[in-house]
């Protein structure tokens, strides 16, 4: 077999044999995971709920950017800032822990070697 048949999709009788098709999953967001009891953001476009206004507004970005709004356009980079960061921050976060642990572990492998 060679390595660039991998690539293709399966054709004929056999890809529909046993084959799966998997859509966007049924996604349901109850009112309690949301937090203080409101009703889930959900997508004007396409529906879908979100646990908070800023992912829905990233999700339309990202998946309905030729149909927003002027006024979306500058909710979505508003979110998109707020987003970077707070992946900024974990960022930073995991590069003090990643020092921390390997200076501790210097520490103890001077003192036991």
């Amino acid at each position: 077999m060679s390595g660039d048949s991998s690539d293709r999709a399966p054709t004929g009788e056999s890809a529909t044999r046993g084959a799966t098709v998997i859509a966007d999953p049924a996604v349901d967001v109850p009112e309690a995971v949301t937090g203080d009891g409101d009703p889930p953001a959900r997508c004007p476009y396409c529906g879908r709920p979100f646990r908070r206004g800023r992912y829905e507004r990233l999700h339309r970005g990202r998946a309905h950017a030729e149909r927003l709004s002027d006024r979306e356009r500058a909710a979505l980079e508003r979110a998109r800032r707020v987003e970077n960061k707070t992946l900024r921050r974990v960022r930073l976060y995991a590069v003090g822990a990643v020092v921390v642990i390997y200076f501790g572990l210097l520490i103890v492998a001077a003192f036991v070697v």
